[in-house]
């Protein structure tokens, strides 16, 4: 009798094994044919910033036979050409349609390089993949409409308050910005004269909150509204011994800040300060009575195009990026990509500068 249940089992093992070698085989996965993308109804889309979560676009298309029953997902694509250069991707979704808002349509057309206030041509496909490892990529075909964008600032901004600044405790007496790095929007620097005595950093002027401060080490904290402040910088609510240069970085990907000695003995003092471009008419710079290197000018109006920073000496600044960025001389012209009203700051002392729209 146990010779006979031995076999049987042994004869079961085998059918198993026979059964999933079976199964292996036959799951067989083959790249889809390109999904079919319908052509949207409306062939010019000019998108309402008044009402930003109301629907702007509804994509439908084809199944995707990857001839097996598995995930797949379709990857909407937008470009600002028709080969996709930088295509940005919009959605992930595992239906045959999807429906945009303003905001995001608005979102994806500017994140794919078209400007705002104007219309252009907009490219979307559809890329299938299949599992959660997007695998075999297969791209469908390609429409297009134009569309009318508004202007997203996607960028934060934030000031400077505290005894050891220009504006002292005052949480709305022009206080000088943080300069966001031009091509890492977390990252920011001053590097500037400090007095001895304590900071914070604010997001809006006039407001106590959000508010950040450290509470100790090199993390930053924040009180985002009705909770506690945390302590000053640099020290946790230790003051600076010594007045002088520093850099102050902060890093908002990692929540962290140094503060170190800037060496600026020797640096030249510029006596005034232009900005010149296609943006504005020659416009005189404002040079701060606190540090003799940081230059501003409030509620200035600028047009699209360009601009660039002229020294009394003649040497002239300008960057590559909008916004934010760092100077050079004899660097390109710093790029306007939108009309608006701005608080303008420079640094000639590392060549940061900032551009603050007050009403986008």
């Amino acid at each position: 009798m146990k010779k006979i249940s031995i076999l049987i089992q042994m004869c079961c093992a085998i059918l198993v094994m026979s059964s999933c070698t079976d199964d292996n085989a036959d799951f067989k996965v083959s790249e889809t044919t390109p999904v079919v993308l319908s052509d949207v109804a409306i062939t010019n889309i000019e998108l309402d910033q008044a009402n930003p979560n109301n629907p702007a676009v509804t994509f439908n298309w084809s199944s995707a036979d990857y001839g097996q029953q598995a995930a797949v997902f379709y990857n909407v694509q937008v470009s600002k050409d028709a080969a996709f250069t930088n295509p940005v991707s919009v959605t992930n979704v595992n239906t045959n349609s999807t429906t945009l808002s303003m905001n995001q349509l608005n979102s994806a057309v500017g994140s794919a390089g078209l400007p705002p206030f104007q219309w252009n041509a907009a490219y979307v496909r559809v890329v299938t993949t299949i599992g959660t490892t997007a695998s075999l990529p297969v791209a469908s075909n390609t429409i297009t409409f134009n569309v009318y964008p508004y202007f997203n600032y996607p960028f934060k901004d934030y000031y400077l308050v505290g005894d050891a600044t220009q504006p002292g405790w005052n949480n709305n007496n022009n206080n000088p910005p943080l300069f966001r790095d031009g091509s890492n929007p977390n990252l920011y620097k001053y590097s500037g004269y400090f007095s001895a005595g304590q900071f914070k950093v604010l997001e809006v002027k006039g407001l106590w909150q959000p508010q950040w401060g450290t509470n100790g080490g090199t993390a930053i904290n924040v009180n985002p509204g009705g909770g506690s402040d945390p302590g000053t910088f640099p020290y946790n609510n230790t003051s600076i011994a010594t007045a002088g240069y520093y850099t102050f970085t902060i890093n908002y990907s990692t929540n962290t800040f140094t503060f170190d000695a800037l060496p600026a003995t020797g640096a030249e003092i510029f006596t005034s300060m232009t900005i010149q471009g296609t943006s504005t008419a020659n416009t005189s710079m404002t040079q701060s009575t606190f540090d003799s290197h940081l230059w501003y000018v409030n509620a200035l109006p600028l047009t699209q195009g360009d601009l660039k920073f002229v020294t009394n000496t003649s040497s002239v600044w300008g960057g590559s990026t909008s916004f934010s960025g760092t100077a050079t001389l004899n660097g390109a012209n710093i790029p306007v990509i939108v009309e608006d009203e701005y608080d303008v700051w420079f640094n000639d002392l590392t060549g940061h500068y900032i551009l603050i729209p007050l009403n986008l």
